[in-house]
């Protein structure tokens, strides 16, 4: 209690006092949950409180300007909104409070505790869409990341400071290979966003990852499915930018996007109030550009010596693997992770399609054993699932080819080596040598 007094006061030290004269506007339309505001000229980005009598006021965040008036969307509903209501801006425009508050507590989109656990005290501030560096500053992927997945460990080893999508339809276990991912990372601290999740995925992941020795090292940023679009893409922004301070501490972070489509249904939805035409598939460029930003804010940075290892989760609408937002996504990111509901379907946990997924760093990190043995299972692998069908209905003729004969007498135990539980944890060096002792057979 005492520490609490003392972070609460030495705050109060630091914190500046703004004497200037309080600029207001007034509320003359809406059409859904966009707001035009007269007389009040602010920078994109500010958010705002709405008077509304002896109710609790609305916040809004300004997002484009029409004909002298300020464009504002709603961060919640726009019942009990009245034509003329005041609208006084708040805070810093396009900063984010960030520090090491956020450790072991989970928020809303504003920055707002979710927990139960009282106010964040946030020691710093940190601008919404990063500070912009030049491309020298994030150094190589030169060391492995330990996943404690056998599968991803083996054939798609991942990097420090490496971007990883985990793409996939719905319902094919997207959200339980991240958690098995945050349960056995070795990292500094562990940032995730859960961005347009139901509310009880949100709540079971706080339970299960807020409690223990990890808690101390985690924030969890949670902005459920139907909360308004501008408050979901803040929540991305809020996560990347807690992200980001740890790192330019020096530290190694893990940060963990779920998902990286709900954020671009949010950026369309912003972008077509706005009037912004639609492109590819109804997502106007906006969507699309916001996902690349968000991105190529993870890495290593040369600088502190830090580093962020992101893990996106892409929902392939349809199990569309050329979905706009799965396509631009893999064209940016350092590796991918196909899920295929076929493989789900046969029981086999985590689905991971191994011909499908890439780790564009792996080559570059493990040793030149390692690579050959994947690069083997690979072969294997592809053989067999190419000509699945004419084993299974009895047309293949053993002999006819080595490679193929090799594969079906493996079958088995490939499929047991990618199968894991999900509270079994398999080290990267374990999973190296078991799969240097399948291959050998």
């Amino acid at each position: 209690m005492h520490a609490l007094i003392d972070r609460t006061f030495s705050a109060l030290e630091t914190a500046s006092v703004d004497f200037a004269p309080r600029r207001f506007g007034r509320v003359v339309a809406c059409d859904g949950g966009l707001i035009e505001v007269s007389g009040l000229g602010i920078p994109i980005g500010t958010i705002c409180s709405i008077a509304q009598g002896q109710s609790a006021p609305h916040r809004a965040e300004t997002i484009g300007f029409r004909n002298g008036n300020t464009m504002m969307m709603m961060l919640g509903d726009t019942v009990l909104l009245r034509p003329g209501a005041i609208v006084r801006p708040e805070g810093t425009p396009g900063m984010l409070n960030v520090g090491q508050g956020f450790l072991g507590r989970a928020v809303d989109g504003s920055g707002e505790a979710i927990d139960g656990g009282g106010t964040i005290l946030a020691s710093a501030s940190w601008p919404a869409g990063g500070h912009r560096v030049g491309a020298l500053d994030r150094s190589r992927v030169t060391q492995e990341f330990d996943s404690g997945i056998r599968s991803l460990n083996a054939l798609t080893t991942f990097g420090v400071g490496q971007r990883i999508g985990i793409m996939a339809g719905s319902g094919v276990g997207k959200s339980v290979l991240m958690d098995m991912i945050v349960d056995n990372a070795q990292a500094d601290a562990v940032v995730v966003g859960l961005i347009g999740e139901r509310a009880r995925e949100v709540s079971d992941f706080v339970t299960r990852h807020m409690s223990g020795d990890r808690a101390a090292k985690t924030a969890i940023v949670a902005v459920p499915a139907d909360h308004a679009a501008n408050l979901r893409l803040r929540g991305a922004m809020l996560a990347t930018s807690i992200a980001e301070h740890l790192r330019s501490q020096g530290k190694r972070v893990l940060l963990i996007l779920d998902s990286l489509t709900r954020v671009a249904h949010a950026a369309r939805e912003i972008g077509i109030l706005l009037g912004e035409p639609g492109a590819a598939r109804g997502y106007p460029p906006s969507a699309l550009s916001t996902i690349t930003k968000l991105i190529e804010r993870a890495g290593n940075s040369e600088r502190s010596g830090g580093a962020i290892t992101g893990v996106y989760t892409v929902l392939a609408d349809g199990d569309d693997q050329n979905d706009p937002v799965v396509d631009t996504a893999r064209a940016i990111l350092d590796g991918h992770i196909v899920l295929s509901r076929e493989i789900a379907q046969r029981g086999q946990y985590p689905a991971v399609d191994v011909g499908a997924s890439l780790s564009r760093v792996m080559n570059d990190i493990v040793p030149a054993d390692h690579a050959a043995n994947a690069r083997r299972f690979r072969a294997l692998s592809a053989s067999y699932e190419a000509n699945r069908d004419l084993v299974m209905m009895g047309a293949y003729r053993q002999g006819t080819d080595p490679l193929l004969d090799e594969a079906i007498a493996m079958q088995t135990g490939m499929g047991a080596f990618l199968s894991q539980r999900q509270d079994e944890s398999v080290s990267l060096v374990a999973a190296r040598e078991q799969l240097a002792e399948l291959v050998a057979k």
